[in-house]
C-alpha cells in the first residue's frame, strides 16, 4: 500500500507538471488552498530565522561593543597618563634653571610623601634624607623652592629616608624679605595662625617711610644666611596702617602648596676652606617671579 501510494504521488508530479495535463488542472484547486498554508508556513519559518539570527546578532554586538568599551577605557588611562609624565617632565625640565640661577648650591629633587589635613600650614614631609646627603644641624635650615624658584618653605629635620619641611605659611616660619627693587625696603614675612588658613603670611617690621603698595613683590634679602638672596616669595595683598607704629601687610605666597608635587632643596656648597658659600639671584625692578 505504501509502494501503491508513493507511485501514485510520483505519477501525480509527473503528470501535473505537463502543460495542459488534467491531472494538473484536478491538483490546481488544491494548490490554491495550499500555496497560502505553505506560503505562511514559509513566512513564519524565515521570520523565526530572522529572530534567531537578531538574538546572536545581538549577544555578538553586545560583546563586541563591551570589549571596545575595555580597550576605550584602557586608551585613555593611557592618555592621562602620558599627560601627567608630560607635565611633570617639563615641570621638571624648566627646573634646571634652579641650578643656573644658584651655582654655589646643590641642588636635591625631592617628592611630597604625605602632609596633614589641613595642607596649608602642616608639616610635608619628603622622600629624601640623610642617606641621600641631607642633614640639618640645630640652628641651621635649609631653603626649599617649586618649580618655579619661589620659595616654599624650609627643612626642619632630616632622617634617614626622609625630611620634614616648614611650610612658609606655617605659624612658625619666618624669612626676611625685600622689595624687589635696587635697595628695596627690608621686611619680615612670618606665618600667622590667623591668616593660614587663608594660605596668607604677615608681612611686619615695615618702616612708615616705605610702605609698600598693594601688588609690590617680595623677594628674599639674604639677610640672617639661611635663605640665598633674591628668592621670589610673594606679592603684598594688602596693608594695614591704622597704627603707623606698626604697620603690617598680608603677602600672597606665589607657591600653592597645596598643588605641588615636585620640589627642590638647596644645599651651599662648602669650600676648601670649609665655608660655605653664598649666591644671590639679582634682583630687578618689577616681577621677578614671571
Amino acid at each position: 500500500m505504501v509502494l501503491c501510494a508513493t507511485l501514485l504521488l510520483i505519477a501525480i508530479v509527473i503528470f501535473g507538471a505537463i502543460p495542459n495535463s488534467p491531472v494538473r488542472k484536478l491538483v490546481k484547486p488544491i494548490n490554491a488552498v495550499v500555496s497560502p498554508i505553505q506560503k505562511l508556513i514559509k513566512n513564519g519559518g524565515d521570520a523565526l530565522d530572522d529572530f534567531f539570527a537578531s538574538i546572536k546578532d545581538g549577544i555578538a554586538i553586545r560583546e563586541e561593543n563591551k570589549e571596545l568599551r575595555s580597550e576605550i577605557a584602557e586608551l585613555q588611562y593611557v592618555i592621562t597618563q602620558n599627560e601627567e609624565a608630560r607635565i611633570r617632565y617639563e615641570e621638571l625640565k624648566d627646573a634646571f634653571h634652579i641650578k643656573d640661577s644658584f651655582s654655589t648650591y646643590d641642588i636635591y629633587g625631592a617628592s611630597i610623601l604625605s602632609r596633614d589635613a589641613d595642607e596649608w600650614f602642616s608639616i610635608i614631609r619628603v622622600d629624601i634624607g640623610q642617606k641621600d646627603g641631607l642633614s640639618v644641624e640645630d640652628g641651621s635650615s635649609l631653603a626649599v623652592v617649586d618649580v618655579q624658584m619661589n620659595l616654599l618653605g624650609r627643612v626642619i629635620e632630616t632622617e634617614a629616608d626622609s625630611s620634614k619641611i616648614l611650610p612658609l605659611t606655617h605659624e612658625g616660619f619666618t624669612v626676611i624679605g625685600k622689595v624687589n627693587e635696587v635697595n628695596g625696603a627690608i621686611v619680615t614675612v612670618v606665618g600667622d595662625s590667623n591668616l593660614k588658613n587663608q594660605g596668607l603670611c604677615l608681612v611686619t617690621g615695615i618702616d612708615e617711610n616705605t610702605v609698600p603698595e598693594v601688588g609690590t613683590e617680595i623677594v628674599t634679602s639674604g639677610d640672617g644666611g639661611l635663605f640665598p638672596q633674591g628668592v621670589p616669595i610673594g606679592v603684598i595683598e594688602s596693608v594695614d596702617t591704622t597704627n603707623p607704629l606698626k604697620i603690617t601687610a598680608t603677602l600672597r605666597p606665589y607657591t600653592q602648596i597645596g598643588s605641588v608635587k615636585d620640589l627642590f632643596i638647596m644645599v651651599p656648597l662648602v669650600t676648601d676652606e670649609g665655608e660655605t658659600e653664598v649666591t644671590s639671584v639679582e634682583t630687578v625692578e618689577g616681577d621677578a617671579n614671571g
